[in-house]
């Protein structure tokens, strides 16, 4: 049997598809084990779901769970060079989930598969970026009030859903899937840490060691990039505009500096922030000759890459992942996977252990929304503790490792204030 509503690129990938979609599976044991307890438990029975994900052997993983949870599931892509085709492939032909992705769909399809996967009239979303909300709250609003909850992955997604609530626009709750300390402690500093440097060696197969290595931003995706670029040997430069994050930088044994004295002398920068316009005209004139520029950060807007395009005299593509962009006078910058996420354009995303956990709070907050959704504020709401911690002990099990438990009296003395010195 296969799904007859999809539109993805190669029907005959499926079976490649399938094969590392199990070698992913083999990697997740504690979504294996929430994938048992749904097939047992049917806590999702009824439920439609419209997920706007990035399209990977990890995020099949998920649909598998939630649809053996009882969910009926439809996908569309969430970056539209994220997609693994055969990914697709296979979710259509061998999970008969209605799939909607082509890696490298022009911005007219990736909204044209947005409106296919709302065509479905979900009661639960899922978001990476908060692009399947936006539309939903902008052009399908008929669709609003059946709409029990959604859920948010990534950093910029509940950035751009904050401003919604604050607004009053957000007309549903929403889970920040992010904010669990189980997903961006090890989703964002490891999985993008290995991932984003991953994807930035195939590009180009240029020695990180010995080059100065910049990451703007030092929140948990850059802490990851430059724990794992120091790790390479790079000489690591961070640029940061809150005081805080800097001085953390600093202490992590890391050189702070503006991006306009980064951008001189570096070898490599990489984006991190979630705001746009990070590299800009004043740092692409001058920076260094044959600089390397890449984007970890959800959106292609972190580098202004309209205004590099208008400095440049000549344009050519090297090598697959690498756009080269000759400047007056003689000068090179080379922009990788035009901008978009480095790890998921040019390697495979995170490693699936990472995705593991993230997931595993994907698919819980999915059965707490479906239950709970309509007794929550519209607003952004955060994984509930014992989610998160629910989590965190079941990945301890799974990796043989056991902790201590408090006592009784140990209990009572963090609640107590009476017992002094």
């Amino acid at each position: 049997m296969m799904t007859t509503d999809h539109d993805i690129k190669d029907i005959t990938l499926a079976d490649a598809g399938r094969e590392r979609i199990d070698w992913a599976f083999s990697e997740m044991p504690v979504l294996r084990a929430i994938y048992k307890r749904f097939t047992r438990e049917q806590p999702l029975a009824g439920a439609r779901i419209s997920g706007c994900l990035h399209i990977t052997t990890e995020t099949a993983n998920l649909a598998r769970t939630l649809r053996m949870g009882g969910a009926e599931l439809v996908l569309c892509a969430s970056n539209p060079l994220s997609t693994q085709d055969d990914v697709a492939a296979a979710l259509v032909r061998h999970e008969q989930i209605p799939t909607f992705a082509i890696r490298g769909e022009d911005t007219t399809t990736y909204y044209h598969h947005i409106s296919k996967a709302l065509d479905h009239r979900p009661q639960l979303t899922m978001d990476d970026g908060a692009d399947l909300i936006s539309e939903l709250h902008q052009h399908r609003t008929e669709l609003l009030a059946t709409i029990r909850g959604g859920s948010e992955e990534t950093t910029t997604g509940v950035l751009r859903l904050r401003a919604m609530a604050e607004e009053g626009a957000l007309k549903y709750p929403v889970i920040a899937v992010n904010d669990a300390m189980t997903k961006h402690l090890f989703d964002n500093r490891y999985g993008t840490g290995q991932s984003a440097l991953d994807g930035i060696i195939r590009a180009t197969n240029i020695l990180l060691a010995g080059k100065i290595f910049t990451v703007a931003g030092y929140g948990w995706c850059g802490r990851g990039i430059a724990m794992r670029a120091k790790g390479h040997g790079a000489q690591v430069i961070v640029t940061e505009v809150e005081p805080l994050k800097a001085l953390e930088a600093a202490m992590d044994g890391f050189r702070v500096m503006p991006m306009f004295e980064a951008a001189a002398c570096s070898d490599f920068i990489v984006t991190a922030t979630g705001d746009k316009h990070v590299l800009d005209t004043a740092h692409f004139e001058i920076m260094k000759d044959g600089c390397v520029i890449a984007n970890a950060g959800h959106f292609n807007v972190e580098i202004n890459i309209p205004a590099l395009e208008a400095l440049a005299v000549v344009k050519q593509r090297p090598r697959t992942h690498v756009q080269s962009y000759r400047l007056k006078g003689g000068r090179c910058i080379r922009l990788l996977t035009e901008g978009r996420l480095v790890n998921l354009a040019a390697a495979e995303g995170h490693p699936a252990a990472v995705m593991d956990m993230s997931f595993a709070n994907q698919a819980l907050s999915m059965a707490y929304l479906w239950r709970n959704g309509t007794k929550l504020t519209h607003s952004v709401h955060q994984v509930p503790v014992n989610i998160d911690r629910q989590v965190a002990q079941m990945k301890l099990a799974v990796m043989g490792l056991r902790i201590d438990a408090l006592s009784p009296e140990q209990r009572h003395y963090l609640v107590s204030w009476r017992d002094g010195t």
